[in-house]
């Protein structure tokens, strides 16, 4: 049964005013002045040149050792920041006990597939650089962040780069056709299709739309480390959870799919106010912890 506290949160995401036909630099500016839940007073951050790639470290008392994170923001691949994911990250730093190095990775349209792509294996490659043990590090991500971190592994597979100890999706974006966002198109989980349709042709540019490294189950997974990967069962990406579970398992990856009844996209982005948000991120903490020891 869905805590009390769904209603609230549900009647707050109806009631933020919605402006029709705004550009992607109208949204991103949007995005990144939206009132959002205060950090803690124990987490710090520091900015970070990752090889390149801005980031940020963000941590809590509770991460110890030399346990990372390496997180990768959602926003549809043309929105989005460190900035605002830091509470959420900030949250997952706690549950891990990891640090947490998450980066701004190039954004389209402006810089199309595969710059996202690209950025994420830059700054893993720089992580390891920096002395990280490849066993130490847990790749994760929300969104099209879910979908990057897939295709970051597959892309340091085939570079012949260390892999990390497992990778974390949360109602990842897989699938830049939107087919399974078509299908449930007038749900209320968060996720418009027009909108993410745009997105996906902007994000792709001239590639096809089913290309691997873009849309991830379409790629060969084989020989990537475990996989975690939650959605929330109201939401319109669900299927294309349940379709990067089944591509996992043809591959023979060990993989866990969670469905969270009744969860919008990425409802962990509420859990300082919202239950199941907080347990979602326990739920990752443990799994985390679980791999990296």
């Amino acid at each position: 049964m869905a805590s009390k506290e769904l209603e609230k949160v549900l009647e707050l995401m109806k009631s933020r005013p919605v402006v029709p036909n705004l550009t992607f630099q109208e949204q991103r500016e949007a995005f990144e002045t939206m009132p959002g839940f205060p950090l803690a007073e124990d987490v710090r951050c520091e900015e970070v040149d990752a090889g390149g790639v801005p980031g940020e470290w963000i941590t809590t008392p509770e991460a110890k050792g030399g346990n990372v994170v390496y997180y990768l923001h959602g926003g549809g691949y043309v929105l989005g920041s460190v900035n605002t994911h830091r509470e959420m990250i900030s949250r997952i730093s706690r549950a891990t006990g990891a640090r947490a190095l998450a980066i701004n990775y190039r954004l389209a349209p402006e810089d199309p597939f595969p710059a996202a792509v690209e950025d994420a294996v830059v700054g893993y490659k720089w992580l390891l650089s920096s002395g990280v043990e490849p066993s130490r590090v847990v790749i994760a991500g929300d969104s099209a962040g879910g979908g990057l971190t897939v295709a970051a592994l597959v892309a340091l597979r085939d570079a012949g780069e260390p892999l990390p100890a497992a990778g974390v999706c949360i109602s990842p974006w897989a699938d830049m056709e939107c087919t399974g966002v078509a299908k449930l198109a007038g749900r209320e989980g968060g996720i418009e299709y027009e909108g993410i349709l745009k997105m996906a042709k902007t994000y792709v540019g001239e590639a096809d739309l089913k290309t691997p490294l873009a849309s991830p189950i379409h790629a060969d997974l084989t020989g990537l480390p475990p996989l975690l990967i939650q959605v929330g069962g109201a939401e319109e990406l669900i299927e294309d959870a349940i379709l990067l579970e089944a591509r996992a398992k043809q591959c023979g990856i060990d993989v866990t799919l969670e469905t969270w009844d009744d969860m919008f996209h990425v409802w962990h982005t509420f859990a300082p106010m919202l239950p199941e948000g907080q347990q979602a991120i326990d739920r990752i903490g443990e799994f985390v912890r679980g791999k990296m020891g």
